[in-house]
């Protein structure tokens, strides 16, 4: 599903050129996703489609202690889950295009936003949807596991290696994501200012990702990922009715993100205290095994606190900063409204004095001009009395 063309473009872009690549991105890439999962078909070509498709690193593991035994299968990380997600990041940019075209660009025709406005519309309608989808998903895992419940399995029986499908399909879709984000900036030529800004909280969200899925804490990644994601997606969906002028919704959706934005990193931070300090330095497998995933160390745990810790920080600092921008932009907006009131005031009180002085200018001509004729009059002697003598002979 390609990019639409402008309206009036008679000429279309030749084969290869990058206008091409850039308008017809989804087309190609879907190509390329379908030909993976053809091969699915084929005994030839089988074992090598379901390396991309499917699961990797799995064992099943039987209990005989219910009646009929049961099996489960439980899967680790390793080296074949790049090509997960390799395949699931073409995924991605396919589902990016069909709601770039489908929902987003419907919108944008209603609401006539500007260039700025049209790119950071874009930005937060996508995120908005990855961020209610991966809070769905990711509560849906919480609840099924009972980490509500049961806190200290964020730490019990660590090292967390063996995950379910879907825990472990969440995390190679998150990384798929945010890895689609960097072709991205090219598919949908994103302009040079924009680029850092993007670049940086999906670099952040990769890395961070990436070593609770390696380190094996995918359980407090999960659930910091939900607390996160949550207060994202709001930001976001106020962001959108700021930019779709809902003045009054966007007011109401920023104040609440303030509040729960500080709430979200204080229980970050609690979480990682407790998982870190005190339920994994607790712990008697204190030791550095890469067979069994093992990364319970003083150093390694210490720089996971202090990497978590740092972060958020940081992003209480942004947080600040934007609250600050947002005070001073509102304290411009109503010295602005109050100069443009006095302004008015100024010029009705002119316009006021202007029609007095030229009504009063009227009066005094309209008296001029009836006190002519007696003036005249009076300068000529007054009016001329008849000879009643007679005449002089």
């Amino acid at each position: 599903m390609g990019m639409r063309r402008k309206v009036g473009s008679t000429k279309s872009p030749s084969v290869f050129s990058h206008e091409f690549v850039i308008q017809n991105h989804a087309d190609i890439v879907s190509c390329v996703a379908m030909f993976m999962v053809v091969g699915l078909m084929f005994q030839v070509t089988q074992q090598t489609a379901s390396l991309f498709i499917t699961m990797q690193h799995n064992h099943t593991e039987v209990f005989n202690d219910t009646e009929p035994p049961t099996e489960v299968t439980y899967y680790t990380n390793g080296r074949k889950d790049f090509c997960s997600v390799f395949f699931y990041l073409l995924i991605a940019i396919v589902l990016h295009a069909v709601v770039q075209e489908y929902i987003l660009d419907k919108v944008n025709r209603r609401l006539h936003l500007s260039k700025v406005k049209h790119s950071k519309f874009n930005e937060s309608g996508q995120l908005v949807i990855f961020y209610v989808a991966s809070v769905i998903w990711g509560t849906n895992i919480i609840f099924e596991e009972n980490y509500i419940t049961n806190i200290a399995q964020l730490w019990e029986g660590y090292p967390h290696s063996d995950m379910l499908f879907q825990t472990k399909f969440f995390y190679i879709c998150q990384l798929a994501y945010w890895v689609h984000c960097f072709p991205e900036l090219y598919f949908q030529k994103v302009k040079k200012d924009e680029m850092p800004a993007r670049v940086q909280y999906a670099s952040l969200y990769l890395v961070f990702i990436g070593a609770t899925y390696a380190l094996n804490l995918t359980r407090v990644g999960l659930c910091c990922m939900v607390i996160h994601y949550f207060m994202e997606a709001l930001f976001h969906v106020s962001r959108m009715l700021y930019y779709s002028e809902k003045m009054d919704f966007a007011k109401t959706g920023f104040s609440i993100w303030a509040v729960l934005f500080v709430i979200a990193r204080f229980l970050t931070v609690t979480l990682a205290v407790l998982t870190f300090w005190f339920g994994l330095g607790r712990a008697e497998n204190q030791i550095f095994d890469m067979a069994t995933g093992n990364f319970n160390t003083f150093l390694i745990r210490i720089n996971c606190l202090a990497a978590i810790s740092l972060l958020q920080v940081w992003m209480m600092w942004n947080f600040l900063n934007f609250q600050l921008r947002r005070y001073r932009e509102a304290t411009a907006a109503k010295q602005k409204a109050k100069q443009r009131q006095k302004e008015r005031r100024e010029a009705k009180l002119q316009a006021a004095k202007k029609r007095g002085s030229e009504a009063s200018s009227d009066e005094g001509g309209d008296t001029d001009v009836s006190l002519t004729p007696r003036a005249n009059k009076a300068e000529n002697g007054g009016p001329r009395t008849r000879n009643r003598g007679g005449k002089k002979h």
